[in-house]
Parts: structure tokens; sequence; C-alpha cells
């Protein structure tokens, strides 16, 4: 309990000095800001995205399968105990899970 109240005040202070004092021109969060809106960061943020593209597909596709296969389980009424031919305990998952049964 005192952890989350030093924790909060720690908090608290920070927010009041980001906003509210400042370092030279602009706040600390002026600063972040008058930064974030530079090109160098906006060109940093395009190739970013650009680069991860690939892998935020991947992942999208491979979290939308899982939810098909567990949505394909849950009607067909398999328990995480059954053999449902998936390879994966209760069907969740996208195949790369491995189930050893005794």
């Amino acid at each position: 309990m005192i952890r989350l109240i030093v924790f909060l005040v720690l908090a608290a202070g920070f927010i009041w000095f980001g906003s509210s004092v400042n370092l030279g021109k602009r706040t600390l969060f002026g600063h972040v800001r008058a930064i974030w809106a530079t090109d160098e960061v906006q060109d940093l943020k395009q190739g970013v995205e650009q680069k991860a593209a690939p892998a935020v597909d991947r992942v999208k596709r491979g979290v939308k399968a899982g939810i098909n296969a567990a949505k394909d389980d849950e009607g067909s009424g398999s328990t995480a105990g059954s053999d449902s031919g998936s390879g994966t305990a209760g069907g969740v998952g996208s195949g790369s899970a491995v189930v050893i049964r005794p």
C-alpha cells in the first residue's frame, strides 16, 4: 500500500514538473512535443512503420487464425482432453503448440 502511494506521489510530481517547470523556452513536455514534430522523427516513424508492416500483418493473421480455430473448436464441442486432430490443447493457437499425452 505504501509502495502504491509513493509511486502515485512520484508520478504526480513528474507530471507537475513536466508540465509546469520551464527548461529554457519550453517545459519538458513542450520539448518532447517539439522534438516529435520534427521532420527527422517523422521520417523515423515512417521507416519503422514500413519495416514493421510485414511483422504486424503476420501477427494479425496469426491472431485471427487462432480466434477462428478457437471458435471452430467451441462449435464442435471439443475439450482440451479430447483428440480433435488439431495438435493443440483445446484447439487454441495457430498449430505451433505441441501436446504430449500419456
